[in-house]
């Protein structure tokens, strides 16, 4: 009976405070309803002591619980007493626009919650445009097309003696070279990986930069890229790298899980089907790193590029990825998984610079000679 009253009375406070912002009340019970609120009013409750107050302190005391957003427009939002929302399913809304149809889209593609659909929807103006992965796939292209008519060689291209000499390749006889652990993302051994790369680069990458932003979706890319390289350095320390894999894989990696973890959410059409075709697909390109690798198809005068960059990127994905990507509008800083993932990788890094500096010399790793 008691249990009863305090949840009768609990209930009498919330919808009292409701009513101190009219404005307020429609947002809130949409994340009620899409199971965001509980916490929300938890924490309104709990720092009110159920003492009613007026309305420019309750108004206060939200903006507070929203602080952790990452979104300033949402919570201008909030101070305003509104978040305008389609009240339909996005999916139920006639007559867009090609644009609108798009955005659509993605909005149903990377997010996995109604209510952060919609709002994407709603607040998504194109600007600033996807420029990181469109950007970088057009650079990707062309370096694959200047080195494809200097060499004559549009397929396996590491088998070119000259290939290797570009500066832009990772080799280990070149360790001390530090942008080559970046600027091999730029070099791909034949049109196959190249168009893999890039049809997953604007397929995956260019949804999730317009959702996630620049910043986030290009930490993510250069931390995948980052780690390839450094693993293979270190568990592969005689072969070179080429292609953008570590990166790529990163980003699928990090969506195939957020949509594995968000099953019930997502809204994707033939999700299962897809996510079947994307694990084929990942998972017969590695395939083919491996084989290169260990029985290539042409002589070469030295080892082929490694395919440890492809499991380190997908690992970069599967633990830093998913936070970033469980992430909308909420504060990365704020989140101690996060900091858990940046101190980890930190602790991987420092690991192989130090591998890098002193492991071949003391373990005797005969290196091919660089070109």
């Amino acid at each position: 009976m008691l249990v009863a009253e305090g949840r009768c009375e609990e209930r009498a406070w919330i919808g009292t405070a409701l009513q101190a912002i009219p404005g307020a009340c429609e947002s809130l019970c949409f994340c009620l309803s899409a199971g965001r609120g509980r916490q929300f009013l938890a924490g309104v409750c709990a720092a009110s002591s159920r003492l009613y107050m007026d309305r420019s302190s309750l108004l206060q005391l939200i903006q507070e619980q929203m602080s952790s957003k990452r979104s300033s427009s949402f919570r201008r939002a909030i101070s305003n007493g509104h978040r305008n929302l389609p009240r339909e399913f996005l999916l139920d809304e006639p007559g867009l626009t090609f644009y609108k149809r798009l955005v659509r889209h993605v909005a149903y593609e990377i997010l996995p919650c109604e209510v952060d659909r919609r709002w994407y929807y709603s607040q998504y103006r194109g600007c600033p445009p996807p420029l990181f992965m469109t950007i970088l796939t057009i650079i990707q292209i062309v370096i694959f097309i200047c080195y494809g008519a200097m060499l004559n060689k549009w397929v396996l291209q590491t088998y070119h003696p000259d290939y290797m000499k570009s500066p832009l390749v990772y080799h280990p006889g070149h360790r001390a070279h530090v942008w080559r652990f970046f600027t091999y993302m730029f070099m791909h051994a034949g049109l196959e990986q190249l168009g893999f790369n890039a049809f997953l680069q604007l397929m995956i990458g260019v949804p999730l930069e317009m959702v996630h932003g620049i910043m986030r979706i290009g930490l993510l890319y250069l931390a995948g890229v980052l780690a390839g390289s450094l693993t293979v350095s270190v568990t592969d320390m005689r072969a070179p790298v080429v292609g953008a894999s570590g990166g790529v894989y990163a980003l699928c990696s990090a969506h195939l899980a957020n949509v594995v973890m968000n099953w019930a959410g997502m809204r994707c059409p033939y999700k299962l089907l897809r996510m079947i075709l994307a694990l084929v697909c990942m998972s017969s390109e590695v395939g083919r790193a491996v084989w290169l690798r260990f029985s290539p198809p042409l002589p070469s005068s030295g080892p082929q590029p490694s395919f440890m960059a492809h499991l380190a990127g997908a690992v970069v994905g599967i633990s830093m990825g998913l936070i970033i990507l469980r992430s909308y509008e909420e504060n990365l800083h704020q989140q101690c998984a996060w900091w858990v993932m940046v101190f980890s990788y930190a602790i991987f890094v420092m690991f192989a610079i130090f591998w890098n500096i002193f492991a071949y010399d003391l373990l005797g790793v005969q290196i091919p000679p660089p070109p």
